[in-house]
Order: C-alpha cells, then sequence, then structure tokens
C-alpha cells in the first residue's frame, strides 16, 4: 500500500510542476497535497513533521495569494488605472477559460485585459500597453514565486524518500 501514496505524491507533485506556470492547475496547492501523502508512507511518514507541514501551508496560502494580486500591482506601478487593473484581473481569468491563443491566452490575458481596459477607460495607447506590460510582468512574477514554492516541496519530497 506504501507504494500508492508514493506514486500518487509523485504525481500530484509532478502536475503542481506543471501548474506553477499554467494558471488552470493550482500549482502549489497540488504539490503540497502530493508531499501531504508521504505522511501515509509506512517510512517516509514520521521523517516528514507536521511543523514542516505547516509552514509549507502557510507559504502556499500566501502564493496562492500573491499570485492573483501581482498582476494587479504590477499594472498600478507601471501607472495603470482602476479600468486597467480591472482589465487585467478579466484578462487573467478569461485567458483561463477563453484560450483563444491556445496555451498562450493565459500567459497573454493579463497583458491584453489591462491594455483593453485602459483603451476603454480613455487611456492613450502608450499609457495603455505601458500599463498591459506591468501587468504581464506581475503574472511573470506570480508564476516565478509558485515555481520556486514547488520545487522546493520537490526538493522535501526528495529529501523524505533518502
Amino acid at each position: 500500500m506504501d507504494w500508492v501514496w508514493l506514486l500518487l505524491g509523485a504525481l500530484l507533485i509532478l502536475i503542481g510542476l506543471a501548474g506553477a506556470v499554467i494558471p488552470a492547475l493550482p500549482g502549489p496547492p497540488l504539490s503540497l497535497l502530493g508531499l501531504g501523502l508521504l505522511k501515509f508512507h509506512s517510512t517516509a511518514g514520521p521523517q516528514l513533521s507536521w511543523e514542516l507541514l505547516g509552514w509549507l501551508i502557510f507559504f502556499t496560502v500566501l502564493v496562492t495569494v500573491l499570485d492573483y494580486l501581482l498582476p494587479v500591482w504590477g499594472t498600478k506601478i507601471f501607472g495603470g488605472t482602476r479600468a486597467g487593473k480591472i482589465g487585467s484581473t478579466i484578462g487573467l481569468i478569461g485567458g483561463l477559460f477563453v484560450p483563444v491563443l491556445g496555451p498562450l491566452t493565459f500567459l497573454f490575458g493579463p497583458l491584453i485585459g489591462a491594455v483593453i481596459g485602459e483603451l476603454i477607460g480613455g487611456s492613450d495607447f502608450r499609457l495603455a500597453v505601458k500599463s498591459g506590460f506591468g501587468s504581464f510582468l506581475g503574472f511573470l512574477g506570480g508564476a516565478f514565486i509558485k515555481l520556486l514554492l514547488c520545487l522546493v516541496i520537490l526538493y522535501y519530497f526528495i529529501k523524505v524518500l533518502w
């Protein structure tokens, strides 16, 4: 039965790693769930402390919240208005459900949404593109911290097994 927990945990961690860059998948929570399944493994489970899991839960929640806020903050930092922030959020969510450009839609959704939001809000094209670029950088920052956390979880998964 131990191999089931091990296999399922490894699979969830791999899916979580993919989810670090694909917004449709909740990367860090899936990776954390994969690590948590090791608690049911007879030899690896006792080596995985509840304190470590608690800290990883804290960072998973923090990173998940930041992932949604960073594109909006990027828009604001680059001079975007409220319309650009709303457009960025709509673009992020819309990119998940309307894959017009295939897998690139979720990557460029916040950028396109911020530009469209700024243009609808009456901003000139230059400011709209600048705001969209800030949203894009925020999205990339979110993907980076999610990937980093998933790699930390993968590290502990491997460490506990060996």
